[in-house]
Formats: structure tokens, sequence, C-alpha cells
């Protein structure tokens, strides 16, 4: 598959690069891309929530009342769940969410969710994007010349630069990434994916084994 290489300005050069059919040509797998997905959302859970039962519960030990010719039913302690302020039976407690999902799986994720993409002509190139200082207003001057203005936009870069990162996060509907840390659920997040560079160079790499 051939794409054009746009500049910054939003304008076609002459320069073409070409996706491997390995990595954005394949038939997508659903459920792989289900599978990392779901891992992607449970492993962004904390995972610290806690309730405290009746051992935690701060209050006195002593018999409530006497046992017998209340007329109710007997009880010991005011930390009782029956009791309000009592503990909390079968509360939750801190634990982590985290999914295994098999390298090979994951890889075919992120390959899937590539096709699809492809697919849907949601893949652009730009030649180069370097950012001297942090200025949100240059950054989205880019996005308004490549017609991505509004869209779900993801900016893959070749490697991680600290500039364009924090010059595009408050911009509304737009992410970045470098090609090393790129994941199926940004993937499929985003309408458009912008490579920067050679970083579909890098993708590719990554991916085929």
């Amino acid at each position: 598959m051939e794409l054009a290489v746009y500049t910054t300005d939003g304008k076609k050069t002459s320069k073409k690069v070409t996706l491997d059919d390995a990595v954005f040509g394949i038939e997508p797998n659903d459920h792989a891309i289900y599978l990392d997905v779901k891992r992607y959302n449970a492993a962004q859970r904390q995972g610290t929530h806690k309730s405290k039962e009746r051992a935690e519960i701060a209050g006195s030990t002593r018999k409530i009342k006497r046992q017998k010719g209340t007329g109710t039913a007997r009880a010991g302690s005011i930390k009782s769940p029956v009791m309000r302020g009592g503990g909390t039976v079968f509360g939750p407690r801190p634990h982590k969410y985290e999914l295994k999902v098999n390298k090979k799986v994951k890889r075919l994720a992120r390959m899937s969710a590539l096709s699809y993409k492809a697919k849907a002509e949601g893949i652009m190139v730009l030649e180069d994007l370097k950012m001297a200082a942090v200025k949100t207003q240059d950054f989205v001057k880019v996005i308004g010349n490549l017609n991505l203005t509004g869209q779900k936009t993801l900016v893959v870069l070749p490697s991680a630069d600290n500039n364009v990162y924090l010059s595009s996060r408050n911009v509304p509907k737009c992410n970045v990434t470098s090609a090393a840390m790129l994941n199926t659920y940004e993937i499929m997040n985003s309408t458009n994916i912008v490579f920067v560079s050679n970083a579909h160079e890098v993708v590719q790499q990554t991916l085929i084994k």
C-alpha cells in the first residue's frame, strides 16, 4: 500500500512510502483486538478500592444489650454489619486487575487494528514534525493544515519528543505517542493515524518477527 507524504503545511510532496502488507494488510482478527483492548483497560484500573470490615471499625467492644428479655434479636457488637455504621460484609479489597495476553496475540491485535485503519484510509504520513519549544498553537496549526481539526487523531513519532508531547496534551481529541509505545486501544480509539517521518518503519520492525 502506497501513501503520499505531507509537509507540516498540509502540502503533498513528491515522496511516497510503502506500508508493508504483513502489518497493514492482514485479515483483521476481532477477537485478538477485543482481548488486547480488554487487557489495556483493565491495566488502567488502580485497584485501590477498600471498605472497612467489622474488625477495622472504631467502636466499643462491650455487649450493647442483654442477651435475653428484650423481645428483639440478640446483639453483641456495635461493629456488626447489621448495625448502622457497622462493618461491611464481603466489601471490596485492593487487588490488581491485570490480565495476561500472549505476546503473539498482542502483536496480532495491533496489526489487525492497523489493517482496519489502512482499509478505512485513516493513515497519513508526515514528512517531519519538530518543535524548538513547547507551543500548543504551533501544534494546532499543523493539525489544521492536515484538515484533522476536531477529529480523533493519533500522532505516532519515531521516538519520544517531549516538546511535541507537551505541545499536544491540551489539544482535544489528539494524542501523541511513540512508535515503540503504540498500543491497540489507542489505534482503535482514533479516527486518523499520522505517522511522522519513519515511524511506520519502526512499527513494522517491531511487529514483524
